[in-house]
């Protein structure tokens, strides 16, 4: 069962390249932060950290994977924290508004 496992793995990395994921994590740092998904970014990165332990508690350790699923990782939580500084910004931005009078909104 763990050989069928660990060859079903090796099909899919070698089928579906996690490389692919590094590239995308590196186009979407460009991306407006008002189109970034918090909780599509939330789960990425946490799946990714998990995937990343997994490939160092293996026989034998996959670094390559290693290494693919630590940036994808770390480019999904820095996304996370680009989307909450921007809703913490525009709710700043709205209270300031809200704030100011009639007059000094013109």
């Amino acid at each position: 069962m763990i050989i069928i496992f660990k060859l079903y793995l090796l099909f899919c990395c070698l089928l579906f390249p996690p490389q692919g994921l590094v590239i995308a994590g590196l186009s979407d740092l460009t991306r407006p932060a008002d189109t970034i998904s918090p909780n599509g970014c939330l789960a990425l990165g946490a799946t990714n950290l998990i995937w990343t332990r997994y490939a160092l508690v293996i026989i034998p350790k996959n670094y390559s994977l290693f290494a693919v699923n630590l940036f994808v990782s770390l480019t999904q939580l820095f996304q996370l924290g680009r989307a909450c500084n921007y809703k913490f910004e525009q709710s700043k931005l709205q209270k300031a508004a809200a704030e100011k009078p009639a007059i000094m909104q013109q």
